[in-house]
């Protein structure tokens, strides 16, 4: 089954062969998984998501064109998905995946806990920024997508991508100053 093509997959899930979704599920479960993780935060909650996100896009192959790359299709339904289930919730968190830090030989306990602690502090100026900054950098910085892609995903024209992407690095950067009083960690800040 692996030679086959996601179209071919998806066009056999159409004329029935339902044994052709497991392929399409075995090839996009880790990539949709993460993307939810990323956006709740929570392993369980994820997989249930996960599990909703999947029924909706067999319910929905056939409103899949081909001219757009089927895991830019799957990003866009699991984020549309999220946010929905949120707006139901009224959460108001979308925790950003860690950002790695690595040790080097010179760095002490003490300024491996201070960028530990800057790394924590991301993680919640991200989650506490309005979805329309957050969603384009978690996609951006974490997924990394293409603005193209990210314009599909989220249905916006992609000079607004680009500057929603521009602010919400700017209010992060902002957020991180006053948390820490010099230059911020993390995404090129």
């Amino acid at each position: 089954m692996n030679s086959y093509t996601d179209y071919e997959l998806i066009q056999a899930c159409l004329d029935g062969n339902r044994d052709m979704f497991a392929e399409l599920l075995r090839r996009y479960k880790n990539l949709v998984y993460s993307v939810i993780l990323r956006m709740v935060n929570d392993r369980e909650e994820a997989n249930d998501l996960a599990q909703d996100v999947f029924i909706k896009i067999y319910k929905n192959l056939d409103k899949y064109y081909p001219e757009y790359k089927f895991s830019t299709w799957v990003i866009r339904i699991s984020t549309n998905h999220v946010i929905d289930y949120r707006r139901k919730k009224k959460q108001e968190t979308v925790p950003i995946e860690e950002v790695e830090f690595s040790l080097s030989a010179e760095e002490s306990p003490e300024s491996a806990y201070i960028r530990r602690e800057q790394k924590e502090e991301l993680k919640k100026i991200v989650s506490d920024l309005p979805d329309m900054y957050k969603i384009p950098i978690v996609l951006y910085h974490e997924q990394g997508l293409s603005y193209q892609e990210i314009s599909e995903i989220i249905n916006e024209p992609l000079s607004k991508v680009k500057n929603r992407i521009f602010r919400g690095r700017r209010m992060l950067k902002e957020s991180m100053l006053s948390f820490n009083g010099k230059e911020s960690v993390g995404y090129g800040l």
